[in-house]
C-alpha cells in the first residue's frame, strides 16, 4: 500500500482538527490533509496552514467542498451533531468513503434516512465509535468470545463523565441543549451502548430508562453567585465548577482540550478574554442548559443477555467502568486504568473449579495510550488503512464501526430517551421500521 490517502476535513473544530487531522501529521507517509471547510476563518486557516493546504483547498462552506471537483480519497466529517446529515448525503452521493464523528443524526428519521442512504451507496460510512479500536475493549471482546466467563449473562457499565468534563461540555458547551445538539444519552454514551451491544452480540429487545436535571438549575445557585465566574463569585474559592480556576489556573500548562474549545489564544490573557465573552465562563447555575445531568437504563437483548448502564456527570473520574456476569465467571474493567479483573467460578482443588488460564483470578494490563485510550487513533489507522487498501485495488472490507453496525446503538439511544421522557418500557421493534 505505497499510496497515501488523501482527506478532506469538514469541521475544523477539536474533533476535526486536533484529532483525525493531527493524525495525519503524525503519520505523513500514510494519510495528508488536501482539503478544509469551516465557516469560521480562523479555524479554517489555522487548519490549512498546519498542513500546507493552499488557498484553492480551503472553503467557508461544505456545498463549495463536495460541489466542485473532487478533491481526496475520503472525507472525515466533524460538524456539530446537528450539521451531520447534509453534508453525509452529498458526500454518499459523489461516492466519497466518510469517517463520520458520533453521534450519526441527531434524530431517529435522519438517522435512518443515512443508514438507507449508505447502503446505497458506492462509498462507505465509518462511525467514529472508537472505544471498539481501544486495546481495553477489543480484549474484552476476545475474552468474552472465548468463553473465559462461560455465557454472558449481563453487564453493569457505567459512564463516567466527572464533574469538570460535564460542565464543560453538557453545562457550558456545545452539547448543553438537546434542540441544538441532541439528546444527552445519544451525544455522550452512543459509545456505549454500541460497546454493550457489541459484547451482548445481538439487538436490543426493549428499554426503560430516568434521568432529569437535577443540580445545574438557577434555584442551585449560590446566593449572590454573578453571571460569570471572572465576575468575583463569592463562594469562587470552593466551588468546583469555578471557570477560572479550572480554565486559567488548573490548566494553565495545557494547550490542547478542553482548553483548545474554549479559544484559538491558549495563552493567560486569551483564556480571561474567552471567559469574559464566551460561553465558558458562565455560572454553571445561570447557563441555558436543559439535558439530563445523570440517566439510567435497562437494556434486554434478543438473546436475554440484560444491562444496567448509568452515565453521570457526578463524578472526579473521567472513565469507563464496568462489570460482565457470566455463568462460569465475571470481568470487572477499569477503562483508564487500563486493567480487567477476571475471575472464574470455584477455586484450586475445588470439584468444577477448572480454569482454562490455570488461576480463578487474574488481573490484566491493557495499555490506554492517549486520546479515549488510545481509540482515535486506532480508528483513523483502521479508516486510512481501508481507504489505501480499496486505492491499491484490494477489498477494503468491512468497516468496525460502519454505519449499518453502528445503528443499533443510536436505536438503542433513541428508545432509552423515549422510554425516559413518557415514563415506560419501550420496544425497538418497530423502530427501525419507521
Amino acid at each position: 500500500m505505497a499510496e497515501l490517502a488523501t482527506l478532506a476535513i469538514i469541521g475544523a473544530g477539536n474533533r476535526g482538527k486536533d484529532v483525525y487531522a493531527r493524525w495525519a501529521l503524525e503519520h505523513p507517509d500514510e494519510a495528508r490533509v488536501v482539503a478544509v471547510a469551516d465557516p469560521d476563518p480562523e479555524r479554517r486557516n489555522g487548519l490549512a496552514e498546519r498542513h500546507g493546504i493552499p488557498e484553492d483547498g480551503r472553503f467557508a462552506s461544505w456545498e463549495a467542498l463536495l460541489d466542485g471537483p473532487r478533491r481526496a480519497d475520503a472525507v472525515v466529517i466533524a460538524t456539530p451533531d446537528r450539521l451531520h446529515v447534509a453534508p453525509t448525503l452529498r458526500a454518499l452521493e459523489r461516492g466519497y468513503d466518510i469517517l463520520l464523528e458520533k453521534p450519526v443524526a441527531p434524530t431517529l428519521d435522519e438517522t435512518l434516512a443515512l443508514a438507507r442512504a449508505a447502503a446505497e451507496a458506492p462509498g462507505s460510512v465509518t462511525v467514529a465509535h472508537v472505544l471498539r479500536y481501544t486495546p481495553f475493549f477489543s480484549t474484552l471482546k476476545r475474552l468474552v468470545d472465548e468463553g473465559r466467563i462461560g455465557r454472558l449473562m449481563t453487564m453493569q457499565y457505567t459512564e463516567n463523565i466527572g464533574y469538570w468534563h460535564f460542565a464543560h461540555s453538557y453545562v457550558r458547551g456545545n452539547w448543553r441543549r438537546a434542540d441544538e445538539s441532541s439528546p444527552m444519552i445519544l451525544a455522550k454514551s452512543c459509545h456505549d451502548l454500541d460497546i454493550m451491544r457489541w459484547l451482548a452480540g445481538a439487538p436490543c429487545r426493549r428499554t426503560s430508562s430516568f434521568g432529569e436535571l437535577r443540580h445545574f438549575r438557577r434555584e442551585n445557585m449560590p446566593e449572590g453567585a454573578p453571571e460569570r465566574c471572572i465576575d468575583g463569585c463569592p463562594v469562587g474559592d470552593t466551588c468546583p465548577f469555578n471557570a477560572v480556576t479550572f480554565y486559567v489556573d488548573g490548566l494553565a500548562e495545557t494547550r490542547g482540550w478542553p482548553v483548545s474549545v474554549i479559544a484559538e489564544d491558549t495563552g493567560r490573557e486569551g483564556r480571561l478574554r474567552a471567559l469574559r465573552e464566551g460561553p465558558y465562563g458562565r455560572c454553571v447555575y445561570r447557563c441555558d442548559n436543559d439535558v439530563v445531568d445523570q440517566q439510567v437504563a435497562l437494556f434486554e437483548f434478543e438473546n436475554g443477555v440484560t444491562a444496567a448502564f448509568a452515565v453521570t456527570g457526578f463524578t472526579e473520574e473521567n472513565t469507563r467502568t464496568l462489570k460482565l456476569m457470566g455463568t462460569r465467571g465475571e470481568i470487572r474493567g477499569h477503562l483508564e486504568k487500563g486493567e480487567l479483573e477476571v475471575r472464574t467460578f470455584g477455586r484450586p482443588g475445588l470439584r468444577g473449579g477448572a480454569v482454562r488460564s490455570g488461576e480463578p483470578y487474574q488481573i490484566i494490563r491493557v495499555p490506554a495510550g492517549p486520546g479515549h485510550a488510545g481509540g482515535d487513533d486506532g480508528l483513523m489507522r483502521a479508516f486510512v488503512d481501508r481507504i489505501r487498501r480499496r486505492k491499491a485495488g484490494q477489498d477494503p472490507g468491512d468497516a468496525l464501526t460502519s454505519l449499518q453496525e453502528s445503528l443499533d446503538s443510536h436505536l438503542m439511544a433513541f428508545a432509552a430517551e423515549e422510554a425516559r421522557r413518557a415514563a415506560t418500557v419501550v420496544s425497538l421493534g418497530g423502530f427501525a421500521r419507521r
